[in-house]
């Protein structure tokens, strides 16, 4: 049963536990790489066990009519993430402080408008909304697709396509140089 979808060998490990820790195998790197990405990686392995502990104790409720598991696992992520948000702020204010740093000798150019751009990438992100930032993340960083995100998150993929058209919004006011309008130049190049 390898090739089975993950609905089909979820409602086998009813039956047959074991079978799930092939969800485990699946998906336990993508889930992790996200959470790394969100929290760093010290905080990231415990949660990722969280994750599969609740999906396992769930796993009566999976709906078998999804191929895949993977929304609903980074649901789960989401939702476990929310109650470390603190800890993420700190995470990304850290991360904004290195990015911040001189760079070092041997360094390339390159680097140089990362380090500048990163801080405030940070900061910026730390400021959208949480629902925003959530549905934001999953598409960039992840590249679910939106009704993939609507799964994790269990909204309506209206609200995820609403969450993401205001993160990017805020994202370009939040990240346009002083002085400069953000939609000015996406103004100009559809009067073209």
């Amino acid at each position: 049963m390898s090739g089975a979808s993950d609905g089909e060998l979820i409602v086998a490990s009813v039956e047959d536990p074991p079978r799930f820790g092939e969800i485990f195998d699946r998906h336990a790197a993508t889930v992790q790489r996200f959470l790394v990405r969100r929290i760093g990686a010290d905080a990231a392995e415990g949660i990722l066990g969280e994750v599969f502990r609740i999906a396992f104790e769930r796993r009566v409720r999976f709906d078998a009519a999804y191929a895949s598991a993977r929304p609903w696992l980074y649901g789960i992520a989401s939702n476990l993430l929310r109650k470390h948000r603190r800890a993420e702020a700190r995470q990304l204010r850290a991360v904004a402080r290195l990015a911040g740093e001189p760079a070092a000798p041997g360094g390339t150019e390159g680097l140089v408008g990362a380090r500048v751009l990163f801080p405030r990438l940070a900061e910026a992100l730390e400021a959208l909304p949480e629902g925003e930032r959530d549905a934001l993340l999953l598409f960039a960083w992840e590249e679910l697709s939106y009704e993939e995100i609507a799964a994790a998150l269990e909204v309506p993929i209206g609200t995820v396509r609403s969450r993401i058209h205001r993160a990017r919004k805020e994202l370009r006011e939040l990240l346009a140089p002083p002085g400069k309008d953000p939609g000015s130049a996406r103004t100009r190049s559809r009067k073209r």
